[in-house]
């Protein structure tokens, strides 16, 4: 039984390797699993990822490439991979869109919602996890992992504000929402995911 799930939160929550623990705990659960990345997940999307992390540019040019990129990314990889059976798992997809572009950016809403409904198609995950975290602590975690990129480089009241973006777009799709409280260690998060993986009761 294919599902759709995606995994969001801003940059430091932990996403990814959760992401590679659900992809092998599936797997032993005799599930075939693609994972894949926004923007990203096929040459033309992996293209414009760079260019949207390295490039300045303004709201509206980030939203159109993010879009872009999602647009090839759902035609050449999530629709085929869920049409053939697969579960995949996606770190990030729309709703990062709505709170980076449209919570931290401020760019509108409804406009938002209007190419979510062109690219889409209808397609929407059947799990969301959101890992929410306080944004003074995933600066640390961000510090501490990696050289940042042009949006990681960022202040703490930009990631206050997509993290108000991703609170109102759960409680906008509450049905396919689960929160992941990630400010503890890497076991008390997982015990979480498993947890909100169980209760649907699809494997």
């Amino acid at each position: 039984m294919s599902r759709f799930i995606t995994f969001e939160g801003i940059d430091g929550a932990g996403k990814s390797s959760h992401i590679d623990a659900l992809s092998q705990w599936l797997r032993e659960h005799g599930q075939r699993v693609v994972s894949t990345r926004e923007p990203g997940g096929t040459p033309l999307a992996e293209k414009l990822r760079e260019l949207f992390l390295h490039d300045e540019m303004d709201a509206l040019t980030e939203t159109l490439l993010v879009f872009a990129a999602r647009r090839d990314h759902l035609r050449a990889c999530i629709e085929p991979a869920l049409a053939a059976g697969a579960t995949v798992l996606c770190d990030r997809f729309t709703d990062a869109t709505f709170a980076y572009q449209g919570g931290g950016r401020g760019f509108d809403w409804s406009v938002l919602g209007s190419m979510e409904h062109w690219v889409h198609e209808g397609r929407q995950p059947d799990l969301t996890l959101w890992f929410d975290v306080d944004p003074v602590i995933a600066a640390q975690r961000r510090a501490a992992a990696r050289v940042p990129d042009r949006l990681e480089r960022l202040d703490v009241a930009f990631f206050e504000r997509v993290r108000a973006g991703y609170a109102r777009r759960c409680a906008e799709h509450p049905e396919r929402f689960a929160r992941i409280d990630a400010a503890g260690d890497v076991g008390a998060v997982w015990q979480q995911v498993r947890q909100q993986v169980n209760r649907r009761g699809w494997w």
